[in-house]
């Protein structure tokens, strides 16, 4: 797994859109510096390192944020490896060729344009899952990892509440309904964490659809999954109850608050889909929802996981309270890596 999704992300997802660099300047051509001239220290000769340096500076010179780390991560790319440190001395010190020279500048060239990694590469790593990634459906945060690692470890002690050593009970078949899929990192992730599982997933968006279903092939776990061209409403419940009902429910769903958009940075205002990320004045308008249609379609203690803002947990409680009827109570707020409570644990209770 790229390191980026662990280290880098990690760090970046702590910080407050003000502290992350987001600003334009000028872009420097690479026309304007000859590549063998300046990096390489043998004369008509480029190698990989020397590649990593000159786009390094070329990308610090025009603001680009992690520089290094884009540079790196674009030649490991072209060079068939995962990571930079992961490739070999040998290939460190082997001239590049002209095709992977320029197929390198390509790429950078994008990077140039503020456009995200995931999307200059292609693809990206989740957790155990190399996924493909396009413009505009939702990159996945390293933090939404920790998301699935919940509803896994709440599977796993809701099957031995429910078995022992006098009462063994066969391996669990969970239904798992995802809203808001987008490139299908929770959902497919969830199915191969838990391979007696099947899942619904569902999103307004035809791009998002068409790309959980692209990858669900390319993992060849498109038997298990029902991929849904649907946007949450309170009208959803119906046609999803045709599945049956379901023991999760989870979702990542558009929570930033409205007046934070603008702040966000200049890769994903440009790139992502900002339905993905808007959540309206108070963050919470797809939750609301998500909340209100959950006791329709949960079994009974089935539970709900859900990924919010940092203010959102008291919130969540407070509206919870104020519809009784609903009868879910929120079990448990879990931090994020960063220390920030990210994840909520809601489950509906029995009548």
């Amino acid at each position: 797994m790229r390191c980026l999704t662990h280290t880098l992300l990690r760090r970046l997802s702590c910080l407050s859109p003000q502290c992350v660099p987001g600003r334009w300047s000028q872009i420097l051509s690479p026309k304007q510096s000859s590549l063998r001239q300046s990096c390489s220290t043998r004369p008509g000769v480029v190698t990989a390192t020397d590649v990593v340096n000159y786009w390094q500076k070329v990308f610090e010179t025009n603001g680009i944020p992690e520089a290094q780390e884009s540079s790196e991560y674009i030649v490991s790319f072209v060079l068939g490896a995962k990571t930079f440190q992961s490739l070999s001395s040998k290939s460190l010190r082997t001239p590049l060729t002209a095709a992977q020279q320029e197929q390198i500048q390509q790429l950078s060239n994008k990077r140039l344009e503020r456009m995200p990694v995931q999307y200059v590469l292609g693809e990206w790593d989740f957790r155990d899952l190399t996924l493909k990634m396009r413009p505009p459906v939702f990159i996945p945060r390293p933090e939404t990892e920790d998301l699935v690692s919940l509803v896994v470890e709440e599977e796993s002690l809701m099957h031995k509440k429910n078995s022992g050593p006098c009462f063994p009970v066969s391996a669990p078949h969970p239904v798992i309904l995802e809203i808001g899929c987008g490139s299908g990192a929770i959902a497919l992730s969830l199915l191969h964490k838990l391979p007696q599982s099947r899942v619904i997933a569902m999103d307004k968006e035809e791009a998002a659809v068409d790309l959980t279903r692209e990858n669900a092939h390319r993992l060849q776990l498109q038997e298990r999954i029902h991929v849904l061209h649907q946007d949450v409403s309170y009208g959803s419940a119906k046609q999803l109850l045709l599945w049956g009902p379901v023991d999760f429910i989870v979702s990542n769903p558009p929570y930033v608050f409205h007046e934070d958009m603008a702040s966000l940075d200049a890769e994903i205002l440009r790139y992502e889909d900002l339905d993905a990320l808007d959540g309206g004045d108070d963050g919470m308008r797809v939750i609301k929802t998500i909340l209100a249609l959950a006791p329709s379609l949960l079994k009974d203690s089935g539970s709900v996981f859900l990924e919010v803002d940092p203010r959102h947990p008291d919130m969540v409680k407070d509206w919870l309270q104020a519809h009784p009827n609903l009868l879910l109570v929120l079990c448990a707020v879990h931090k994020d890596f960063c220390g920030k409570p990210r994840f909520l644990h809601i489950q509906k209770q029995s009548r």
